[in-house]
């Protein structure tokens, strides 16, 4: 399983940014997609999930409103749909999946992406 994001860069805040993860060697549609992120000597945090087929998503309070994650099954890619970018969402953007459950917590996916770097200037 692999699981390749990218999107990521140096934005202005107020500024947008999209990110896209591909995932190959699963049965995509079949996956919660989550995205994380961490910051720089901080703990790896959640960002949100969306469930099979887009039916449902689920965000951290603090990205509600600004972020959008969607999904094309067709292409086998999530995307994060970031909007009036902050510079606390300086981080490097993760993007998971997991087969069942909706949780919120690292250690319930199953697979990982290897990151992409989002830094808001102020």
């Amino acid at each position: 399983v692999q699981l390749q994001a990218s999107g990521g860069g140096l934005v202005q805040a107020g500024g947008s940014l999209r990110l896209s993860c591909a995932a190959s060697g699963l049965i995509f549609s079949a996956y919660i997609m989550g995205w994380f992120r961490q910051a720089p000597g901080k703990e790896r945090e959640f960002v949100g999930y969306i469930t099979w087929s887009g039916i449902s998503t689920n965000y951290k309070d603090s990205v509600k409103g600004r972020f959008t994650i969607s999904r094309n099954d067709a292409k086998d890619t999530v995307y994060l749909q970031m909007n009036s970018l902050k510079p606390e969402d300086t981080a490097v953007y993760f993007c998971a999946a997991r087969r069942y459950g909706l949780g919120r917590l690292p250690n319930e996916y199953e697979y990982w992406g290897q990151g992409t770097l989002v830094t808001v200037s102020s």
